[in-house]
């Protein structure tokens, strides 16, 4: 007979919109008895969850790592409770007619006896303050792009600005294309506002290669 690790744990099965918890309590005969609750993943019903949980002197929780939404639950959960993440792979029923019902206790029961073993979950600072350093590569990232499609639309409008600064993005290259910008909209409303059939000042342009250029320089 397997050795009981855990007299009082849950096993938790995590799905989108609701959790099935199965609390298994061990007594000095060895004995389990079950007692299986649903809870929606609103933070209410998870609040409600802890409060079950603290009722039966249960803080061994074990529960599948489903997706994302996991994530609220643990958040909900770890103030109170020792959580075990299991991969679903590393816990998985044997085939047959599965329910929520049966794949909770099969976790619980796995769990009692110290089978599970869970994945590494940092601090909540250090997962915080992970969420911040991703979030600012990819900002990163998505910067270097559109400096990348800047640099491509000057290039393709024939503006060699690059051959005559340093920095094609510091103050003066700055300046300049806004200035250039400026003066292309100047342009683009002298060839297509008399179509509508207004009067303004008509400047003397190079059609096709101003309505080239401007076009380009309106992505920028």
């Amino acid at each position: 007979m397997l050795k009981i690790v855990y007299p009082i744990c849950c096993g938790i099965d995590v799905h989108k919109k609701f959790v099935v918890a199965t609390l298994a309590t061990t007594n000095s005969n060895n004995v389990t008895t079950y007692q299986t609750k649903q809870f929606s993943t609103s933070t209410d019903d998870l609040l409600s969850l802890v409060s079950w949980l603290k009722d039966n002197n249960c803080s061994e929780v074990c529960m599948e790592s489903t997706g994302k939404y996991w994530i609220p639950i643990f958040n909900v959960l770890e103030t109170s409770c020792h959580i075990t993440l299991a991969n679903p792979k590393y816990i998985k029923a044997i085939p047959g007619k599965k329910t929520d019902k049966k794949d909770s206790i099969w976790i619980a029961n796995l769990h009692k006896h110290g089978l599970v073993h869970g994945s590494l979950i940092q601090p909540k600072s250090i997962r915080d303050l992970k969420d911040v350093i991703r979030y600012r590569r990819k900002l990163v990232s998505m910067r270097s792009s559109e400096k990348n499609r800047v640099q491509n639309s000057l290039t393709i409008s024939n503006i060699m600005i690059a051959s005559v600064v340093s920095d094609t993005f510091g103050k003066s290259s700055a300046a300049i294309i806004n200035h250039m910008i400026s003066c292309l909209s100047l342009i683009v409303l002298n060839i297509y506002v008399p179509r509508l059939g207004l009067h303004p000042k008509i400047m003397k342009v190079q059609v096709k290669r101003k309505v080239y250029v401007s076009v380009k320089l309106a992505l920028i």
